[in-house]
């Protein structure tokens, strides 16, 4: 997330101050029954998908003032509804209660194979063996008792349909759901009519200054977690020690989180992970091999409430941004200079490892979705390159999956901090990629002192609402046309920059106002909070697709407070500049009158359908892997650039333990994918992978140079998938 100096994470600049409102429309979803109407919606004339018809009603009918039934049939109607109302009394809650919980999923498409039936092992609220469930059911829905793996109890809080389930002698159960707009995870997630309203569980497993201050307070002098991490191993107090790292990873974000994230009408989490999650290399100094446990963890409790989970692996050996976010701050070393194509080298072996990972049976449906490098500043590294290495990412990655819908995850890229129009036509017939993008005003580096807090109701947020319906709706809405799925993997409600150590240690910030008044929620008035939530439901609306950064922020140790409340959805949904329902936010931009929707259609390649994996041969003109040349090291020089060797032993992540009774998860999708991991060549001498800027290249070529790359075993798309088609 947020870093000092960094630049606007946003693809789009704020408008200048003349702009007068615009006048959105970016639609609803279509519901996925007759039981969810859209009339709560209104002035949405040009939906984001076409709406369907519901059963039994026909074009006629729905023209106004069009009479739909003739006279005399009304009044046998009325009078019939009057028996049927007395006798649904009576069999309806037999039906829903025995027979609809039975029937529930049997028809459902289910890309697993065998949890297409019951929630659990009986209706909602039933089945029996469940030790977290006081009455040991393993399913429930709003007002059921939970009780976590320490013995805490909580109540489950769902208003809008949702249910849990866990049965221990299932452990891989996908029969949950967090709403009743949402699909089962044993059903197929259509990116043409599902809707992802997504929360970010940022500082989680990679720490960040602002959502984790009171690390930061306590250790002045570190500013990423690279510097962090020293400092704890430094500091043999008590109290002190890399496993304050573990401790946070238990505690910071609790299984009654999950429960409020789904009981909050929310269906998606995106999981940032760091790559030392599977190792680290010799000079490292991060905690290694131990967040995994808790991931595991984390994807058991997202299953349980029915939430997808995007996968994001927000680290990359070297740091592909500089930002401290990345594991440490300052220097790119990916793609970049001296030891950018090793660093690259171990990049993609450890999306290769989180691949094969989720990939498996048991986790295909549950992470749908992997982001397989955060923000990469393509500034720095060249789009060409950065293209070189998400095709070779692509194929490596298909290779273990297979091709086509439900074949492993979609892939998901961000823009690098380009304009998102620029990415349109990418890799044409490439399986199933999608564009991520951070819309921010937080960090273009303006005043950002035009009021928010203006009024209620449609007047309130001042120009912020129209700006963000402007700036981001009808840019994404092409991109979805010409690129693919396109989502926001980030945005938050900061307008402005304040907020402790957002743009990292120390901090500061650019805003013209007092950033008191946001560093503190307690005193916000209903005016302000309007205008927060009006900015917050115009992002929705714009985007259609989010994931907002991030659910909590942690206390400041000083004041015990949240001091970046802008960035805490949690804090958002409990004190009133949050929606309660996400929906609320459907036909927001509509209302302000800006239109420029998107159709509804993706072609078929995009969502892993026909021509998926036929990549066009003009789209991949001019690439190789590695890249002839990169940003510091000329095309002469490659030869002598450091690489390593793919002879090393490969790290598998293990599975979760379960129940005796349950089959356990071996790690490894793929058997066939059987190549070695990158090391180091005996005898050759590599710079620091994190600090090479300015190393001089070898004198002699040690190793293959720059023409050594990932396997070759998982590097080359089979050649009949390759065409000189380019439609």
């Amino acid at each position: 997330m947020a870093a000092s100096d960094e630049p606007d994470r946003g693809t789009h600049t704020p408008l200048p101050d003349e702009f007068e409102h615009p006048r959105p429309n970016f639609g609803v979803e279509t519901p996925r029954d007759s039981t969810y109407s859209t009339s709560s919606t209104p002035n949405n004339s040009s939906p984001l998908i076409s709406q369907q018809k519901y059963e039994g009603e026909d074009d006629e009918t729905r023209k106004e003032g069009k009479p739909g039934k003739r006279r005399p049939l009304i009044l046998a109607l009325i009078a019939f509804s009057v028996l049927a109302i007395v006798v649904l009394a009576v069999v309806l809650p037999v039906y829903f209660v025995v027979v609809k919980q039975n029937q529930k999923n049997n028809n459902a498409a289910s890309t697993s194979g065998s949890h297409s039936g019951d929630a659990g092992s009986g209706t909602v609220g039933g089945g029996k063996g469940n030790p977290q469930s006081p009455s040991g059911a393993t399913s429930g829905g709003d007002g059921s008792k939970i009780v976590t793996e320490d013995g805490e109890t909580f109540i489950y809080n769902n208003k809008f349909g949702g249910f849990w389930v866990y049965d221990p002698l299932d452990p891989y159960n996908n029969n949950a759901r967090p709403n009743s707009w949402t699909p089962p995870l044993n059903q197929t997630w259509d990116f043409s009519r599902d809707r992802i309203y997504g929360v970010n569980l940022g500082g989680l497993f990679v720490i960040e200054p602002f959502i984790v201050p009171r690390f930061f307070e306590k250790y002045p002098n570190a500013v990423d977690e690279y510097t962090l991490s020293q400092a704890m191993a430094a500091d043999t107090a008590s109290g002190g020690g890399l496993s304050q790292l573990e401790e946070h990873y238990k505690t910071f974000v609790t299984e009654k989180d999950i429960a409020e994230i789904a009981g909050a009408g929310l269906n998606w989490i995106r999981l940032p992970v760091p790559f030392w999650a599977i190792d680290t290399w010799p000079g490292e100094p991060f905690l290694a091999k131990t967040s995994w446990k808790y991931i595991l963890r984390l994807l058991g409790w997202a299953r349980k409430y029915g939430l997808r989970v995007n996968l994001d692996l927000h680290t990359i050996p070297g740091s592909q941004n500089g930002y401290n976010h990345s594991g440490k701050g300052g220097q790119i070393n990916f793609l970049n200079g001296v030891m950018g194509i090793a660093n690259a080298q171990r990049a993609l072996n450890y999306i290769r490892i989180f691949t094969e990972f989720i990939s498996q049976p048991e986790y295909n449906n549950l992470v749908p979705m992997f982001g397989i490098i955060n923000e990469a500043l393509v500034a720095t590294i060249g789009k060409d390159v950065m293209t070189s290495f998400y095709l070779e990412a692509h194929n490596m990655m298909r290779s273990i999956t297979g091709f086509g819908q439900g074949k492993g995850p979609y892939i998901s890229i961000h823009d690098g901090f380009t304009d998102i129009s620029s990415w349109s036509g990418f890799l044409t017939g490439a399986d199933r990629f999608i564009l991520d993008t951070h819309p921010y005003f937080s960090f273009g580096g303006g005043l950002n002192v035009d009021p928010i807090a203006t009024g209620t109701g449609i007047d309130a947020g001042g120009i912020w609402p129209g700006q963000a319906c402007n700036a981001w709706g009808p840019s994404v809405n092409k991109s979805r046309s010409g690129f693919g799925v396109t989502v926001a993997g980030e945005f938050s409600n900061g307008y402005n920059d304040c907020g402790l150590f957002l743009k990292g240690v120390p901090g500061g910030h650019t805003y013209g106002g007092d950033c008191g008044v946001f560093q503190d929620s307690s005193n916000w008035n209903d005016t302000l909070k309007a205008g927060i939530k009006a900015f917050a439901m115009a992002s929705m609306d714009a985007t259609q697709d989010w994931f907002f950064w991030t659910w909590k922020i942690g206390n400041s140790s000083a004041n015990n407070r949240v001091e970046a409340p802008l960035w805490s959805y949690q804090l958002g949904y409990q004190n009133g500049w949050m929606p309660i329902d996400p929906r609320e936010a459907n036909g927001y931009c509509g209302k302000l009158g800006v239109n420029e929707p998107f159709n509804g259609q993706y072609q078929g390649y995009m969502t892993g359908g026909a021509g998926a994996g036929t990549i066009a041969a003009a789209a991949t003109a001019g690439l190789s892997w590695p890249p002839v040349s990169i940003n510091g090291i000329p095309a002469a020089s490659m030869a002598f650039a450091p690489t390593y060797t793919p002879t090393g032993s490969v790290v598998t992540l293990e599975g979760p333990s379960v129940t005796k009774g349950a089959s356990s998860v071996k790690g490894w999708f793929n058997t066939a994918d059987n190549a070695g991991a990158p090391t180091t060549i005996p005898g050759c001498s590599y710079p620091d992978g994190w600090n090479a800027q300015g190393a001089n290249l070898p004198a002699t070529q040690c190793g293959a140079g720059g023409a050594a790359s990932a396997p070759a075993a998982a590097r080359t798309v089979p050649p009949a998938q390759v065409t000189d088609d380019v439609t």
